[in-house]
């Protein structure tokens, strides 16, 4: 007897000390094809950064359809990986339903789900949402992504894909200083505020912002160049006027001195308000004296306007019904809608951008990497300018052989190490930071300015990408913010936003079909089997013992 209790005190210590130990080094082997369960560096980096516990509560509680259990399973386990990481992350599940006008009122919109079951459909009304708290700023965190795919199970297995991202993305925000500054840049007749607040409000959440007017380099021009150098990003957002000598060679030392650059030009004026008030309008070029310092980088903007039959809508006016005015959508060649083919982390699952009288760029061959990020589909044309663009257009049918252009670059980006347009000629003014070379650097130029513009609806901006309109949701908000991530070498949460997951769906119409025959193997089987086991078990017993 006292071997026995031996025996059983030493199992007990044994088992106590693998918990221990489990306890303190936790880890998982994921065997999976593509990693699902493997946090990437970055999310690790991100999560070093909480020093106090970050209360998470997620509304995925209740009685909600199935298929979206897989979500909340998926969610579960991404927060238990996280906190293997960093046991500050304390996390909860919560029944929304108890809360739901008080959730509406903090912005976390119900979403509207299908609901396909024993062949009945209908719908169900879920929160999609979790909330991050951290030294008291609080993050939103959306778990079901608002994608245009084609059917609910693809939107929901892109949401399964976007999560490490999603949470990466809400502890970066509340945890994370901004070290990394971005210039916009004025006083060329660039975008006015309100057409840029959307973004800008979007990027203030990740860097510094700032506007920086070029006018002070006629004055003072050393100085001004040696304040442009501190930040890192400059944005120069759809220019009208004309570009000194002086201001281009700031903009050309900034970059030969290591800033990065978006370049959003238009090259062709032609404005939709100004087409609306007579019917037809002249599209001409602009004179905005940058030509020459692109062309020094690789690539030449033309006067042109890219018309693609795959494209957006514009809405007219097309009647009346009594009193009231009638409107029409209508396809409106000149906005074409882009879907992006390339696998580039920054077009890498980017909803299509829609872009706005974009001319397209050509590429020159020199020792800079360009990379084809937005391009037209292959039933497109560019059109040369100057030339009168008529509203009659959207009566005409596109026919094929006046489409056959083929892909049309129009957004570009450059990597490589840059040589200064000043080289080797008289320098508008003197500086001590002159460079002949850059070291390894990137920049970004896309032949439309508007694809920075958000709507506005009375005087209020809306969400970059949305069509006031017809409520479409555009990718370009997503596009612009992975272009800036990437420039400014934030490129672990391109990869985390870009992250694939393969999900193996189930037929639903060969389940609904062949539910019963299942049925009856995982309910009545089993008992089959346990009782043919049963009677052979006490035919032997009673054979050995008889």
């Amino acid at each position: 007897m006292k071997h026995y209790f031996t025996k059983t005190f030493i199992l007990i210590i044994i088992l106590t000390a693998i918990n221990l130990i489990a306890d303190r080094f936790y880890n998982r082997i994921d065997l999976t094809k593509d990693n699902r369960y493997t946090l990437s560096k970055t999310t690790e980096n991100i999560l070093e950064n909480l020093e106090e516990n970050a209360i998470v509560k997620v509304y995925l509680e209740g009685d909600f359809p199935s298929e979206f259990k897989r979500l909340q399973i998926e969610t579960r386990q991404h927060l238990e990986e996280l906190i293997a990481i960093n046991n500050h992350i304390k996390f909860k599940f919560i029944d929304p339903l108890d809360t739901a006008e008080e959730l509406i009122k903090q912005g976390l919109q119900p979403s509207r789900l299908t609901v396909q079951e024993d062949g009945k459909i209908s719908e169900a009304v879920v929160f999609p949402w979790a909330t991050i708290s951290y030294k008291g700023i609080v993050e939103n965190i959306s778990l079901l992504t608002d994608v245009s795919k084609e059917n609910q199970e693809q939107q929901l297995q892109q949401s399964i894909e976007n999560l490490e991202f999603a949470f990466a993305d809400a502890i970066h925000k509340v945890s994370s200083e901004k070290n990394q500054t971005i210039a916009i840049i004025k006083g060329n007749g660039e975008l006015e505020d309100i057409y840029l607040a959307s973004f800008l409000k979007q990027l203030s959440q990740y860097y510094k912002l700032a506007p920086f007017t070029l006018d002070s380099v006629s004055s003072n021009p050393q100085k001004t160049l040696e304040h442009l150098t501190k930040y890192n990003l400059a944005i120069i957002a759809k220019p009208t006027e004309k570009f000194t000598e002086k201001e281009k060679f700031a903009l050309d030392q900034f970059i030969i001195n290591g800033g990065k650059s978006l370049w959003l030009i238009d090259n062709v004026t032609a404005e939709l308000d100004s087409l609306m008030q007579t019917g037809q309008n002249l599209a001409f070029n602009k004179d905005l004296n940058l030509t020459d310092l692109l062309f020094n980088y690789g690539i030449r903007l033309n006067y042109d306007l890219i018309k693609d039959a795959y494209s957006t809508t514009i809405r007219l006016a097309d009647g009346n019904v009594g009193n009231k005015t009638k409107y029409q959508d209508y396809i409106w060649h000149y906005y074409p809608f882009i879907t992006s083919k390339n696998k580039h982390p920054i077009t890498k699952n980017v909803e299509p951008v829609k872009l706005r009288f974009a001319n397209t760029i050509d590429t020159l061959k020199n020792d800079i990497k360009k990379t084809i990020l937005l391009e037209s589909s292959y039933v497109s044309k560019a059109i040369g300018t100057p030339v009168i663009i008529s509203l009659d257009e959207i009566s005409k049918k596109p026919e094929k052989k006046d489409y056959n252009n083929g892909n049309q670059p129009l957004g570009v980006l450059l990597e490589g190490s840059f040589t200064s347009a000043y080289s080797n000629r008289v320098k508008p003014f003197e500086s001590e930071l002159y460079k002949d070379n850059s070291e390894e650097n990137k920049m970004i130029v896309i032949a439309d300015g508007d694809i920075i513009a958000n709507e506005v609806i009375k005087d209020q901006p809306i969400e970059l990408g949305l069509d006031k309109y017809t409520n479409i949701h555009y990718g370009n908000a997503d596009f612009l913010m992975n272009v800036v991530n990437y420039l400014l070498d934030d490129e672990g949460l391109l990869q985390l936003r870009s992250k694939t997951i393969q999900l193996q769906y189930l037929d639903k119409e060969k389940a609904y079909e062949e539910r019963t025959f299942w049925q009856l193997i995982n309910v009545v089987l089993p008992l089959v089997m346990l009782i043919i086991f049963g009677i052979i078990y006490a035919f032997v017993r009673k054979r050995k013992y008889s």
